[in-house]
């Protein structure tokens, strides 16, 4: 039976509870964005960027908490949800790339050897967030 996009199938208890884990440290991330960690993450701003680094920072972290919360509460467009996480994850490896470049030290990434292992880490987020909403499953229906 074919599943449409907006609706994945049914999932397993792992990934709700990888889903819950997801939504959780987006808005976690987004509230340190907007409190507590704020001058950490002007590390991560690349210099080439023609924005305001503040403008950046709390730009970026409303876009997590928006997220965050889809995550967790949104389940007739899941899919979509997990797409658009998927792509948060990809618009700021840039401004990982550059932390690592400029040997910014910040959220005890205090060596290029942890600031590359970071690195490595990153398509594993997109992976996470794909899987974890169904988004993957949701688009192989929708081809099949």
């Amino acid at each position: 039976m074919r599943t449409p996009v907006s609706n994945p199938p049914a999932t397993s208890v792992p990934r709700v509870l990888a889903r819950v884990a997801l939504g959780a440290a987006l808005v976690f991330a987004g509230v340190s964005h907007l409190t507590f960690a704020r001058d950490s993450f002007y590390a991560q701003v690349p210099p080439w960027l023609p924005l305001n680094a503040t403008f950046v920072i709390v730009a970026s972290g409303i876009v997590e908490i928006i997220l965050g919360v889809a995550v967790l509460v949104v389940r007739r467009r899941r899919a979509q949800v997990g797409w658009a996480v998927a792509a948060l994850f990809v618009l700021v490896f840039p401004g990982n790339v550059s932390q690592f470049v400029t040997h910014s030290a910040a959220f005890g990434l205090d060596s290029d050897l942890s600031r590359g292992i970071r690195l490595l880490f990153q398509p594993l987020l997109v992976v996470w967030a794909l899987w974890c909403t169904g988004a993957w499953a949701a688009l192989r229906a929708s081809t099949a």
